[in-house]
């Protein structure tokens, strides 16, 4: 089959992908598997080998990042319901200052960001963001825009969310090095969006009745400041509605701020310990063996949910099945998830197997532009069509992986593709992003003035993003 008309089944494959996500309202996971099957049989994969395929690239995604993601759910999930998420905001807060929450609130989301998912980050910190604006008598935009941003700039970047989780094992980059690099680029890029967003909010926007008589109330009591809690609407989305009045405030037996800051940073750095073990040390060495075991990021994110369960869990008092349960209950949310990326795994193994791959490649190759600006580029046109992160990403590593293999990048090169595949899914966030809707509806905004202001931080922050991985392009 010509690269023609290989080319002309992947664009009709991706154009499907989109229309049954977009049009037709099909869950990604069933809208990817289709697609995947449709593109093969087009393609002329043999029909005996279909199902290996699938299975293949089904298995050999899920197997290296399901458990990952899910231990990764367990972590935040203890953190957020032994109340130790609204211990460290709050702690963070009093810590920087009246004059400092905003900054406080955004290197709260920044670091909560990393064990917690964007849209429960979303709705635990956002009543104490209510909290801080009645107490100041400011708009609530000051303190939320930056604070949600950074939450949903680490989604995009690091381990163990779903998306950078998949491309890395789907581009072969080490999780470790992703980290190295991507941690200190994430927290520029953080830093510059809540200059931004300084910038941004000196103005007053349109903000919904409700919600302001929600955060600029009368009652001055924590339970109305209209705090949110996560229910499973049973497909796996997140839903709001009222928690306890309890929920909105701060327990005073909660964890303290240097617990929780130790409890997310451990896996963070035996991953760290473990890749650097394996550069630096020498072969058959015992040290490099132990660091190479507890680094990976199993085994890190493992050790941490072990940490997590007693310290915020058992020394508490909560006993077993209590501590199993809350564990438990981190999974549902995550369940799709895991099966989204299985699902771009196939995508994946289809163009591979087809063929298709080999011909985007050298399409690719003909453009002469770097594999860099193409990941960012790809990234960035997949989310804005869709609309998902995490889709984007896995599809984006899909395709761009032939091309990757070719180009014979090193370790620390891919790292940086990894991330520049980021800076794309975290730009143009808009209404087709469920995320999008979240913020706004919490923070009162109307459609324009989101898109005045969350769409254009989230698109001004992914370039930037990219800017900042093009940098450290020449240093590795």
């Amino acid at each position: 089959m010509s690269h023609t008309t290989l080319l002309l089944i992947a664009a009709a494959g991706v154009a499907t992908l989109l229309l049954l996500i977009l049009r037709a309202k099909v869950q990604p996971f069933v809208a990817l598997v289709v697609v995947s099957i449709g593109v093969a049989l087009a393609a002329g994969v043999p029909a005996a080998d279909l199902v290996k395929t699938i299975e293949e690239g089904m298995g050999g995604t899920l197997g290296h990042i399901a458990t990952i993601i899910a231990l990764g759910a367990m972590i935040g999930r203890i953190i957020e319901l032994s109340g130790g998420a609204a211990s460290f905001a709050h702690s963070l807060i009093d810590r920087f200052g009246s004059k400092r929450t905003p900054l406080a609130l955004t290197v709260a989301g920044f670091v909560l960001g990393i064990p917690v998912f964007f849209e429960v980050g979303l709705i635990i910190l956002m009543p104490i963001a209510y909290g801080v604006a009645r107490a100041s008598r400011k708009p609530l935009l000051v303190y939320a825009l930056p604070m949600g941003a950074a939450m949903l700039t680490v989604h995009a970047f690091l381990p163990p969310h779903p998306g950078a989780v998949a491309v890395t094992q789907a581009i072969g980059a080490d999780q470790g090095l992703v980290l190295l690099l991507g941690i200190p680029l994430t927290a520029a890029v953080v830093l510059l969006g809540y200059l931004l967003s300084r910038r941004m909010t000196r103005r007053e926007y349109p903000m919904d009745p409700a919600v302001h008589a929600e955060v600029y109330g009368e009652d001055p009591a924590p339970e109305s400041t209209g705090g949110v809690a996560p229910m499973d609407d049973g497909h796996g989305t997140a839903v709001l509605t009222k928690p306890a009045p309890a929920a909105t405030g701060l327990d005073p037996a909660a964890p303290s701020f240097g617990m929780v800051l130790a409890l997310i940073v451990t896996p963070i750095l035996l991953i760290l310990a473990g890749t650097l073990g394996q550069n630096l040390l020498a072969e058959g060495s015992t040290l490099r063996a132990v660091l190479t075991v507890l680094g990976a990021p199993m085994v890190a994110l493992l050790i941490d949910v072990a940490l997590c369960a007693y310290l915020l869990g058992a020394r508490r008092g909560w006993d077993r099945a209590h501590i199993a349960n809350v564990m438990g209950s981190a999974l549902p949310s995550v369940a799709m998830v895991i099966l989204v990326a299985g699902a771009g795994g196939v995508f994946g193994k289809v163009l591979v197997a087809s063929g298709i791959g080999d011909a985007i490649a050298d399409v690719l190759d003909r453009t002469g532009l770097p594999a860099l600006f193409l990941a960012f580029l790809m990234a960035l046109t997949l989310r804005a069509a869709q609309g998902s992160t995490t889709v984007a990403l896995i599809t984006t590593a899909g395709i761009l992986t032939p091309l990757l293999e070719r180009a014979d990048l090193s370790t620390g090169q891919l790292s940086l593709v990894a991330l520049a595949m980021g800076a794309g899914g975290l730009a143009v966030s808009h209404i087709n992003d469920a995320g999008y809707w979240m913020f706004t509806k919490l923070a009162g905004l109307d459609v324009a003035s989101g898109l005045r202001t969350w769409t254009v931080l989230t698109t001004a922050m992914g370039t930037i993003g990219f800017a900042l991985t093009a940098a450290l392009w020449p240093l590795v």
